[in-house]
């Protein structure tokens, strides 16, 4: 369950493995992930521990310079994994579980108690610090060291006994607190012993790291690209959605990570680590595919992400909230030690990874019972619970109903007949008949009767299509093929494909965009094109496109209803796009401009974190702009957080809280006037409820989230399926119905608009 690959640069001696024999590399033997579509196990090495399984571990030698004179072997013999020169080492499972002490969880997890009474242990009443530091194994290579190379003899010797000096000294200091290795008497002494060993025994051959894609474990097309790297360590990027292998050289220690650019939240890690080092190394700077940054191991930026990673690929992880009770919430990290460097470049040891987060991020955390607004909205909200498995079926994933009238989780429709495949977004027709849901980790868009929940069709449109919309002047329906290049329109009800809009040049790299808006009037299509970091404006009466810029793999879009501008979430730039449609729309230093950027770091330090409690934002998703151009709210993975952003000035005016994987975002009408955004949440079963302006004086600075709904069926909700695990889980898109959006909200149909307002069927007037 836990995504770590841990490698180790050793110098044990072992018989040949076949390679196939287990999820662990061998020397030049690989490691491999195969990428899955199911829940948890996105890169899947076979190894399953915590439930999950992307962890893949292996073993990269250290090699004696009388053997290889220094050199890093370039290929072995065929037949041959280990040779009497060569000190290749093994790491089985038994032994990649101590590198990340999963053999300790029970005992070295918890630590950190929301009981103010209850004190911090020291790292001496944990047990044997041999186990818990991994100095076992920093011991085994020194020994091994001393008895193939006779000169290492005295420096081995000196680094046993500092070792056990080392224990004797960090006995006594608190579990859950960084120790800086050069602040204790014997730390210095120490890394200079283990670095003079070092020039005995070189690195040998880099670990290959293998991606597989392709059936049955895959119905969709992924790519691969680095998120986290070593400095001095290649970056590996694939520039198109494939199916088949590719690979990539480990060549230094340190902490690598990676994702799928057309579903991010897949996520895959490797962690190389030298036993000549005290604990699992991070790495002293790492490069970081954001801003183009390099920072030091310890930075807050990686901790960040090194704990979303654990809370998304490990499913036991994820939130569970209750109408009826309070719960705890406390994901389990590995409980491993974690060798990080500082600005200065000094190491700084985490004893027990598990219990420096809980203290860093405030672990455990109660989830209060979750109560819905008081005031009703208008009509029903649909969420896709993308991680809701089903008997029978294949695939994970369901479109959930609320009647936010009432409050109650009407309907699920799971696609069981269908094998349906992940559904991401969803949109209606202009009658309220339809439901078109995309299938995002397939080719197709099914389209379900919206009342009854029955499969009408089902249409193959291309590779990962992951956002849909209606035009409103033709109701001809698009959907964004994010695995390829193009925008497809069908016609009305989607019984056949009427068109494929390029939003990119012929011969070019895929474009993959994602998440496209279109404008009020039915003209225009915006979508962020994930591949070459721009957006595209399309004419769609000439089916013609422009491109304007953007920042850093942007990944969603909206617009403004006057259509006078749109934004795009810059995934990984830490910003929000700003790009006008006609004349100078866009806000930069209070002066109107045609392109802006919102940065959302702007009270963010990546090295120290957060400047004290000011809004901060990042892994931007969806962001959409209110139907009465009064406020923009963004969903903010990295933060857990919702900007609140007026368009009037493009500035962040404050932030609100989200869940873990907060995502989707989307507008319906509140009765009686006014707006909610319904929040969804990948990685909890809850949905958030926001008022953009809960007295409706125009000011969106009393924004606040009015209530929350938990997304679990109950004993009266309608279903086409069997719902077997992860109720409620997975939000991803969101579809208020009636439609609220300018353009839409003039077409609400008979029996519904006589739920709103003159101001929400007319909302710019």
């Amino acid at each position: 369950m836990i995504p770590l690959a841990a490698v180790a640069l050793g110098a044990t001696t072992v018989a040949a493995v076949p390679a196939a024999a287990l999820p662990v590399g061998v020397g030049p033997v690989p490691i491999t992930f195969t990428l899955n579509d199911s829940n948890g196990n996105w890169f899947d090495s076979g190894l399953q521990l915590f439930g999950g399984k992307s962890l893949a571990v292996a073993e990269l030698p250290r090699l004696g310079t009388s053997a290889l004179d220094g050199d890093i072997i370039p290929s072995l013999p065929d037949g041959t994994l280990g040779l009497s020169n060569l000190p290749l080492g093994q790491l089985d499972t038994a032994q990649s579980n101590g590198l990340l002490n999963l053999d300790l969880v029970d005992s070295l997890t918890g630590l950190v108690s929301s009981d103010p009474a209850k004190a911090m242990p020291s790292l001496g009443q944990l047990g044997g610090l041999t186990d818990l530091l991994n100095l076992d194994s920093t011991l085994s290579a020194v020994k091994n060291i001393a008895a193939t190379e006779p000169r290492a003899a005295t420096s081995a010797a000196k680094a046993e006994e500092l070792l056990s000096r080392f224990q004797a000294e960090v006995a006594s200091l608190p579990a859950d607190q960084p120790i800086s290795l050069d602040g204790l008497p014997v730390g210095l002494d120490l890394q200079k012993a283990l670095d003079d060993l070092a020039t005995f025994a070189v690195k040998g051959p880099a670990i290959t790291a293998n991606f597989t894609i392709g059936s049955p474990k895959n119905q969709s097309l992924h790519d691969i690209t680095s998120l986290i790297w070593p400095e001095g360590a290649p970056f590996f990027e694939q520039m198109g959605a494939f199916a088949g292998s590719d690979s990539t050289q480990l060549t230094e220690p340190g902490l690598y990570a990676w994702t799928c650019t057309i579903h991010p939240y897949m996520l895959g890690a490797t962690v190389v680590d030298d036993p000549l080092t005290i604990g699992l190394d991070f790495g002293k700077k790492l490069k970081v595919n954001s801003r183009d940054l390099t920072v030091p191991s310890n930075a807050d930026v990686i901790q960040q992400l090194v704990r979303i990673f654990f809370t998304a690929t490990v499913p036991d992880n994820w939130q569970t909230y209750s109408t009826t009770e309070s719960s705890q919430w406390n994901p389990v990290f590995p409980p491993a030690p974690i060798l990080q460097y500082d600005a200065q470049g000094n190491p700084v040891l985490v004893p027990i990874l598990d219990a420096y987060y809980d203290k860093k991020f405030g672990y455990p955390k109660t989830l209060d019972k979750l109560t819905p607004p008081q005031t009703p909205g208008v009509g029903e909200v649909w969420i896709d619970t993308q991680m809701e498995e089903y008997a029978g079926k294949d695939y994970v994933g369901a479109a959930t109903k609320v009647n936010v009238e009432n409050w109650t989780v009407d309907r699920k429709i799971s696609g069981s007949s269908i094998n349906m495949n992940n559904p991401h977004n969803m949109w209606t027709d202009k009658n309220y008949k339809y439901l078109y849901q995309t299938e995002w980790f397939d080719d197709e868009l099914s389209v379900f009767d919206r009342s009854t929940g029955q499969h009408v069709r089902t249409i193959e449109v291309g590779p990962d299509p992951s956002h849909v919309m209606t035009r409103t002047d033709t109701d001809q329906v698009q959907v964004a093929i994010n695995g390829g290049t193009d925008v497809v329109e069908l016609s009305p009800g989607a019984e056949k494909i009427e068109r494929r809009i390029p939003v990119g040049p012929p011969g070019d790299f895929p474009q993959h965009p994602h998440a496209f808006w279109l404008s009020s009037d039915g003209k225009t299509t915006v979508t962020p094109n994930v591949n070459p970091y721009d957006a595209s404006v399309v004419d769609n009466e000439t089916g013609t496109w422009r491109k304007e810029p953007t920042g850093e793999l942007p990944i969603a879009s909206s617009m403004m209803s006057d259509q006078s501008k749109f934004y795009m979430a810059d995934f990984l730039g830490g910003s929000i796009s700003c790009v006008s449609l006609a004349e100078d729309a866009c806000v930069k230093d209070g002066k109107k401009v045609h392109n802006a950027s919102i940065d959302l770091w702007d009270n963010y330090n990546p090295v120290t974190g957060r400047n004290g409690t000011k809004p901060w934002g990042g892994l931007t998703i969806q962001l959409p702009v209110s139907p009465d151009d009064k406020g923009m709210l963004a969903a903010n993975t990295f933060s857990a957080t919702v900007s609140v952003i007026d368009p009037k000035t493009d500035k962040v005016v404050k932030e609100l809280p989200c869940n873990a994987g907060c995502h989707g975002i989307n507008f319906g009408a509140k009765k009686g006037g006014g707006y909610y955004a319904y929040v969804s949440n990948k990685f909890s079963n809850a949905a958030q409820v926001i008022d953009i302006d809960p007295n409706m004086d125009g000011n969106i600075a009393d924004a606040a989230v009015v209530g929350q709904l938990v997304l679990a069926p109950t004993a009266d909700t309608k279903s086409d399926g069997t719902l077997t695990g992860q109720p409620g889980m997975g939000g991803q898109g969101v579809l208020p119905i009636p439609l609220a959006y300018n353009g839409w909200s003039q077409q609400v149909p008979a029996g519904w608009r006589e739920k709103l307002t003159p101001e929400q069927l007319n909302p710019i007037g």
